[in-house]
């Protein structure tokens, strides 16, 4: 093992690993990413059935094959098959950060290659939606061609001729599965064309806004919707629902940005699972300019994760209170928050005893194992755990991993109610593997009185940065 440990520190690789992925067909990799199996049946279903990719696996399942494995049996089988069938229908779709990272990259080149022409990257994308289903540019350009020969030239972007026209570049990028789509307009234009192609059809089809958006080239979004008599709705929100209501009876200024966050709760540090020890964490969040940190390590339920036990609670606490002497000027004030992300057991009670929950500033309290759960029974147990007196947050409320896991089912109504009736914070996970309270419920909260908290969920110092997409969907629903 020292070898071996040896060798990835002075290389940066391990051949016996590099041997052994040479020798395990891609597909079986594939295999990882379904919920619910690991290392163990993955290699049983290989080398049992001999199947090597996950659409042969998906036939193996509805044949029964599956189930007759030793150790699997039909429910085993159906949630291989439910998770696949998941998978697969969003195998061309990606989450929001990534989605932003190809779409930044292709406009990065245009940019380069097409230095006078106006570049927008619009869609899913400029509407901050958690999933995205195709990546959108728009480019102002008076020759077309142009631009359909600097797309083509690029080795990365392969076109799909039968789609495409000569005003829309269609295709995909290399070794991606996600459609990219440039539509290309006259310079005239293309406020109107940003517009019509940064809102949902629903948006579009109220006030007259897409007609409006196609009539003569207007020099600005905010015009079309003074034209329309309306203030301006701003691109995240532009999906057809509440917002015309919303934007009535409030002011664009009202939105939360990133500098309306004062501090940063729901984080880890080397005391569970996190990357950095509290004194970074705590440090670099001063240095960022909040006024506080909360810290919500896992507990001691979270095995997995190196859970706190008792002792180590005391030892953290203990390191809180020097570092709050240590971090706090009165030029400059800081405070760490003693706070824990507490499992939510099976019968819905927290981790710890009453006297140990009682040390803590707040409680994050969260769902993480049993996840396998009808309605009924995972809203029973988030309801006690919201009316256990020691819970402050609801943390990532319904479990789900975007495009991985769809989550237990939740009664929103119901558990937005009770967090109403409890006084308990629910919180909008600004991971993006998660963005978990959905914002399509964050309307229906504030309703209810509800506070809510933007959480990166950070386990190390960059993610906190996860708080710029927390903020987004936020935004989506203010």
């Amino acid at each position: 093992m020292a070898a071996k440990i040896e060798e990835i520190r002075t290389t940066g690789t391990l051949k016996e690993m590099n041997d052994l992925l040479q020798e395990t067909p891609e597909g079986v990799l594939e295999m990882f990413r379904i919920k619910g199996i690991g290392p163990k049946k993955v290699r049983q279903i290989w080398l049992e059935l001999n199947i090597t990719d996950t659409r042969e696996l998906l036939l193996a399942c509805e044949n029964g094959e599956v189930a007759r494995l030793k150790g699997f049996g039909e429910k085993t089988q159906e949630a291989i098959k439910t998770n696949l069938q998941f998978l697969q229908a969003n195998s061309s779709k990606l989450r929001m950060e990534k989605g932003e990272e190809l779409a930044q990259q292709l406009l990065d080149v245009l940019e380069t290659n097409l230095p006078d022409s106006a570049i927008q990257i619009v869609g899913d994308i400029r509407r901050k939606n958690e999933i995205v289903e195709s990546i959108q540019l728009l480019v102002g350009h008076s020759k077309p061609w142009e631009v359909q020969q600097v797309i083509n030239g690029l080795p990365f972007m392969q076109q799909a001729e039968k789609i495409s026209s000569p005003f829309v570049w269609r295709g995909k990028m290399e070794g991606k599965s996600i459609p990219f789509e440039v539509q290309i307009s006259s310079p005239e234009n293309f406020v109107n064309q940003q517009f019509i192609y940064s809102a949902s059809p629903k948006h579009l089809a109220q006030k007259s806004l897409l007609k409006i958006a196609q009539k003569e080239p207007l020099a600005s979004e905010e015009i079309i919707y003074q034209t329309a008599g309306i203030p301006y709705i701003i691109p995240e929100m532009r999906e057809g629902t509440f917002e015309f209501d919303w934007i009535q009876q409030h002011s664009n200024d009202e939105l939360v940005t990133w500098d309306s966050l004062k501090g940063i709760l729901h984080n880890h540090s080397t005391y569970s699972d996190g990357k950095h020890t509290l004194e970074e964490m705590a440090t670099y969040c001063r240095d960022l300019g909040f006024e506080y940190l909360g810290i919500a390590d896992h507990s001691k339920t979270a095995i997995y994760a190196r859970g706190l036990y008792e002792d180590r609670v005391d030892q953290q606490h203990a390191e809180i209170d020097r570092l709050n002497l240590k971090l706090s000027t009165p030029e400059k004030p800081f405070k760490i928050l003693k706070g824990i992300e507490s499992d939510i057991l099976g019968d819905g009670s927290l981790d710890y005893s009453e006297e140990v929950l009682k040390s803590f500033d707040y409680i994050v309290a969260s769902v993480h194992q049993s996840l396998k759960m009808t309605e009924e029974k995972a809203m029973s147990r988030l309801i006690k755990a919201i009316e256990n007196p020691y819970t402050t947050i609801l943390g990532h409320p319904t479990g789900r991993l975007l495009l991985s896991r769809a989550g237990y089912p939740v009664n929103h109504q119901w558990m937005i109610d009770a967090c109403a009736a409890n006084g308990v914070v629910i919180e909008i996970n600004a991971s993006p593997y998660r963005l978990d309270l959905d914002w399509r419920w964050i309307q229906y909260a504030l309703e209810k009185g509800v506070k809510l908290s933007i959480n990166p969920d950070a386990h190390e110092k960059d993610g906190y940065f996860d708080m710029h997409y927390g903020v987004a969907v936020a935004r989506k629903a203010d």
